[in-house]
């Protein structure tokens, strides 16, 4: 099977994901995906830009120009932005929201550079969810006692008539899942449609769609990026209580 990477610059472009090559594990076919060559180029992006920074950094000076102006002003916004939800617990965090923050937000936008959003994929979009779930219940067992969660999952009713216990269980085993669907789903919609405007209108889709392609790669990703992590930070602030 041979698939085009690219969502433009075929001539038949579609949205779904193809195997690219396939080799043999303990006699077992695996197949690596279209989704597994674009994480490894966002990756690939990220740790570039990451060692860049950390050479820029080591030769730091007192007055920042040029690239340590990006590097801090990158640096300084994330913490500014965990800052608000986390309080004191900010500093535990920086590096987790971080590093799902600028993952997330440049998996979005690789659409801008013809690629297909590895955010599109529902199997890139759950390990975040389920990461995010249980970094909210190791701060819940850890900073709540045992009588306290137990209150939470029968509220409103007093702990001793737990009927809503079963619902409350429920709303918390929803948290992963709606989490990566949200994002998924976002994500998905835009890939589609400029996959559609592209496979149906051919020629005529020239120059215009970058229009689009700004609105759905760039400022719908930035805004599910924020998104996501601002309701990480709220979930883990949560679960936390006031510790």
């Amino acid at each position: 099977m041979e698939h085009g990477i690219l969502l433009s610059g075929a001539d038949n472009i579609d949205f779904m994901i193809h195997g690219v090559f396939k080799y043999y594990f303990f006699g077992h076919e695996v197949w690596i995906t279209t989704t597994h060559v674009c994480v490894l180029i966002v990756m690939l992006l990220i740790i570039g830009f990451a060692i860049a920074a950390n050479r820029q950094m080591a030769k730091a000076r007192e007055v920042p120009e040029g690239f340590q102006n990006v590097v801090e002003l990158i640096v300084e916004k994330l913490d500014a932005m965990v800052d608000a939800p986390m309080g004191k617990a900010a500093p535990k965090f920086y590096n987790y929201i971080g590093t799902i923050f600028i993952f997330i937000l440049v998996s979005n936008i690789s659409g801008l550079l013809g690629l297909r959003p590895p955010t599109a994929d529902y199997g890139v979009t759950l390990p975040l969810g389920v990461l995010t779930f249980l970094l909210i219940h190791y701060n819940q067992f850890k900073y709540q006692k045992p009588k306290e969660i137990w209150e939470g999952m029968c509220s409103p009713l007093p702990p001793w008539l737990p009927i809503w216990l079963p619902i409350n269980l429920i709303s918390e085993v929803a948290v992963p899942i709606s989490l990566s669907l949200r994002l998924f789903a976002n994500v998905l919609s835009g890939t589609v449609m400029m996959a559609l405007i592209y496979g149906l209108l051919g020629v005529i889709a020239t120059a215009w769609p970058a229009a689009l392609h700004v609105y759905f790669d760039l400022f719908s990703g930035a805004i599910q990026t924020y998104v996501f992590c601002m309701l990480t930070m709220t979930y883990i602030a949560n679960a936390r209580g006031d510790a």
